[in-house]
């Protein structure tokens, strides 16, 4: 996955180039390909111009229909929190272009509903609208820290790009405390004076579980409520009738998911096929989410516009409302339920010889955790697992002959924990863990990658339109780049060949068990480009697959829904299948949740680290080991082994000395000692702040490969030792008219 610069790092890059960059250019300069990097490198962009850091080069010309000077509506924040609007009366053909505003600290605070007088200035991708004045204001939100005040307080908003604080009266603060975080809303506007505002909801601590996945929700524009007119179709939808599906309830379908799952869209059944020795028939079950959610529909609209469904540790945020995610749409345990399914026959080697697609009805025989299969498969059943213990050793024995499949084919293994934060009951952070990783995952994620591949054989077959997941080969530089670390941990990579995933894999294999096995997989990782969903077949390099869609989880993907869709309107299952507005607007669709996705993903990141920050901010001043997990011209990333937290070791603390940034080899030299740093080396650090509301840690370096840090003569803790409110800095940028200070979010 291409590594994106943070927006303190790209911030600071800026500051340092002759004249204004291009994306061409900044993307050169960090290595960014790709079409879903370039999606995460513009949002950064639009961010830091918002900010004043960063200002894009115009377009010549300008699209009929569009002046120089208008009256734009502002119709909210986009899928990445651009705020946009669209003319007022627009005369052109076709959809209105893209109008980004561009909010400038002073001016009044814009919303939807606004209608305002702007210039127009051509861009990249549409218009930017540089406000005049408001000619009518809609209603207005805010999220922030309260502080009191002798007469009501303020508020501090916590939105990104959001300098001005706004003014509570102390008969509209609600008994609001000092610090606690609050929802306000707008009640008057001042031209010279702070907006006035009154709180609506009290949210307390803002270090506490509930707030820390609200404030990400609120500053990367999650939409969390559910419109009336959503709720209301979803209230009203019947039971889907079995009226014209194949039975399945005969087959002993079951579902196997995390322990605290509230819904469940796939099922899955195997069993020996006596036609084909030593071969199985194989049924992979997916909720009938098209049949409940009609193209053109309210919730169908709502849906396209959260593009997925956002999980935190201590909530979730559904695509869909939990009358069909959690009732209608779920697989539970002996209720029958509309499905889309397909049957298919893999042979002893794991290949699969043919498949069949149904519109069926369904009946699971249990919810099981991970857990509970598990412990099956290794022959300890419970009272639910007992009574089908022999559909169970057919999953497991279908996945044992689908290795030798995985092993020809060779996909990316990477192994890389995933981290779990668990809360306590009074929210606060217990602990935070790597989750397991059983065979009972591995089970599961073969069957729908074979459900995956097969429906997007099936559409190809029958010339079908569909959604693609597209996950493109690494960018040369980035292999030369991973050629180069691998070589300095005495390992070899492939070259001069078409790159494929069995040569990655012989590197991972080489460092197995090794002390650099960390490195070379985080390394890797780095190297790849980032999925993303397109209407074109560019295949899937980490999975070594040609044809790759998503089909298996359409409640909490609306990616799957699409291609749902596709699979009813081939097969001519109904008047629900997708539809010739779909079809005309794949390509949009695809660029809506591709951003909703890296949108959904930047939530959930910036809530982990918050979430770690208020659980080491206890621990200031206690050592820990970790490897350097990136390198900047401002200091080292460093990845800690207790909890995979990480944390920033400002350049300016490694002492008094210049020390030379190296992208190639992303190294530090020091001047004076030669001191070399660079990634994987193992570290000890130890904790010099952690901000909890940025999320923001900041170390001190100790020592490398069990070595003391080496000091230039002359050298104190230093020149550059960690300032009071650094981590706050390093997760937040504040724009300033000389650019004199950056805080990173």
């Amino acid at each position: 996955m291409t590594r994106l610069p943070s927006k303190t790092e790209l911030a600071q890059w800026l500051s340092e180039q002759d004249g204004t960059p291009t994306m061409r250019d900044i993307g050169r300069a960090f290595g960014i390909k790709g079409g879903a990097a370039k999606i995460d490198l513009k949002r950064l962009l639009s961010e830091l111009e918002s900010d004043g850091l960063y200002e894009r080069r115009k377009r010549r010309g300008s699209e009929g229909g569009i002046p120089p000077v208008g009256i734009v509506k502002v119709t909210g924040p986009d899928a990445m929190g651009d705020l946009l609007a669209v003319p007022a009366d627009w005369q052109g053909e076709g959809d209105p272009p893209r109008i980004q505003m561009i909010e400038r600290a002073g001016q009044p605070a814009m919303g939807k509903g606004d209608r305002v007088l702007a210039k127009l200035l051509p861009v990249e991708d549409g218009y930017h609208a540089h406000p005049i004045r408001k000619l009518q204001t809609g209603p207005r939100t805010v999220l922030g820290i309260y502080r009191a005040g002798s007469e009501g307080g303020r508020i501090l908003p916590i939105d990104k790009g959001a300098d001005m604080e706004w003014r509570v009266a102390s008969a509209d603060a609600k008994g609001a405390k000092d610090g606690e975080l609050v929802e306000a809303e707008q009640t008057s506007r001042s031209h010279l004076g702070l907006p006035r505002a009154r709180i609506t909801q009290r949210l307390g601590d803002p270090g506490a579980p509930r707030a820390v996945s609200l404030i990400a929700i609120h500053q990367h524009g999650i939409p969390d409520h559910f419109p009336d007119a959503v709720l209301a179709e979803a209230e009203a939808a019947p039971e889907a009738s079995a009226e014209g599906r194949e039975d399945l309830t005969g087959l002993a379908l079951l579902t196997i998911d995390p322990s605290d799952a509230r819904d469940h869209d796939d099922a899955v059944f195997a069993q020996a096929d006596p036609a084909n020795p030593g071969g199985f028939v194989v049924w992979v079950a997916i909720a009938d989410v098209a049949a409940y959610v009609r193209p053109g529909s309210e919730l169908d609209r709502e849906a396209r516009l959260r593009g997925n469904s956002t999980y935190f540790p201590d909530r979730v945020v559904p695509m869909l409302p939990d009358r069909l995610s959690g009732d209608l749409c779920s697989l539970h345990e002996g209720v029958d339920r509309p499905v889309l399914a397909v049957r298919m026959e893999v042979d002893a080697q794991g290949e699969k010889r043919a498949h069949r697609f149904v519109r069926g009805i369904m009946r699971s025989r249990a919810s099981l955790s991970y857990e509970q299969a598990q412990a099956a498969f290794e022959g300890r059943h419970d009272a639910q697992t007992a009574p089908l213990a022999g559909a169970l050793a057919d999953l497991y024995a279908v996945w044992q002959a689908t290795l030798k499949a995985r092993a020809a084919r060779q996909p990316l293994d990477l192994d890389l924990p995933e981290r779990r934060i668990v809360l306590g009951e009074d929210g606060q952070v217990q602990s935070v863990a790597f989750k397991d990783r059983l065979d009972a995952h591995k089970v599961i994620e073969e069957f729908m990658v074979m459900a995956n591949v097969v429906a997007a054989e099936e559409l190809i077959a029958r010339r079908s339109p569909l959604l693609f997941r597209v996950h493109e080969e690494p960018a040369q530089e980035k292999l030369d780049a991973l050629r180069e670390v691998a070589e300095g941990a005495g390992l070899t990579l492939a070259k001069g060949q078409v790159l494929q995933t069995r040569h990655l894999n012989k590197l991972l294999e080489q460092a197995q068990g090794g002390e650099f096995d960390e490195l070379i997989n985080m390394a890797t990782l780095r190297s790849m480009t980032q999925a993303y969903y397109a209407p074109e077949n560019y295949g899937h390099f980490g999975l070594a697959l040609k044809n790759y869609a998503h089909f298996t989880s359409p409640i909490r993907r609306y990616s799957d829904l699409i291609v749902h869709r596709a699979l009813i309107r081939a097969h001519r299952w109904g008047a629900d299948g997708l539809s010739d507005w779909d079809v005309e607007r794949l390509a949009e669709t695809a660029t809506q949740i591709s951003e909703t996705e890296r949108r959904s993903m930047a939530a959930e990141r910036d809530t982990t680290d918050r979430y770690l920050a208020a659980f080491m901010a206890d621990r200031i001043g206690a050592t820990f080991a970790g490897r350097i997990a990136g390198v900047a011209r401002f200091g080292l990333f460093v990845k800690l082994d207790e909890t995979g937290a990480d944390g920033l070791v400002p350049i300016r603390s490694l002492g008094n000395e210049y020390f030379h940034h190296d992208a190639d080899s992303q190294t530090l030299r020091g001047e004076k000692t030669g001191t070399v740093l660079g990634l994987g080396q193992r570290v000890t650090v130890k904790l010099a702040e952690a901000e909890a509301m940025t999320g923001g840690l900041l170390l001190e370096l100790l020592d490398v490969e069990g070595e003391a840090m080496a000091r230039a003569k002359g050298s104190k803790r230093g020149r550059g030792a960690p300032r009071k409110g650094a981590a706050a800095k390093a997760g937040r940028i504040k724009a300033r008219k000389k650019r004199e200070r950056v805080r990173g979010r």
